[in-house]
């Protein structure tokens, strides 16, 4: 990736931060549906929220997780909670998010520089996004430097899901970025 035009920091998520935490990613995640398709019931997981707070607690809870407050001038504008696995040299960007109303100014992309220099190490990174979020899909391929590699549906089920995909799931896209 090319530099970043604005600089943001990465810093470790505090306890004392972790439920504004849930609720700014779930405010970022009801936009982004809410602006595409205005509501409709079908994407959320839990009543009124697209993302679940059960969701990201596990996100951030599993083992070897790393979450981080993305900072902008001093202010919380965003988070993300990366997997990584240094053995494999492989590294899950589980969950990525930046407040609405500072987005379309590159904070998004800057978090993802400093990602890779934070683990040097990593080869390959992989992330997911539902199929009717075009602005990440635009994000993840366009910006980033991510590849479509696979098509999560009711006919072919994620196999790493606690989730049952049944008839009604409508998708999701797995990307993969592979480092050089």
């Amino acid at each position: 990736m090319k530099k970043a035009d604005v600089n943001v920091t990465l810093r470790p998520l505090e306890d004392d931060d972790r439920d504004c935490f849930i609720k700014d990613n779930q405010y970022a995640f009801l936009y982004g549906a809410t602006r595409e398709f205005g509501v409709r019931d079908e994407h959320f997981e839990e009543e009124g929220e697209i993302i679940s707070a059960d969701t990201i607690k596990e996100s951030i809870g599993r083992e070897g997780a790393e979450a981080y407050r993305i900072i902008l001038d001093g202010e919380k504008v965003g988070g993300l909670v990366l997997n990584v696995d240094k053995t494999a040299e492989r590294g899950d960007l589980e969950l990525l998010f930046v407040s609405p109303d500072v987005h379309s100014k590159g904070i998004g992309y800057a978090a993802l520089c400093e990602v890779e220099k934070l683990h040097p190490e990593i080869r390959v990174w992989e992330t997911c996004t539902p199929y009717f979020e075009k602005r990440n899909i635009h994000f993840y391929v366009n910006r980033c430097g991510f590849h479509i590699v696979e098509f999560f549906n009711a006919r072919h089920p994620d196999p790493h899901s606690h989730e049952p995909d049944g008839e009604d799931f409508d998708g999701m896209f797995r990307f993969e970025k592979v480092m050089f």
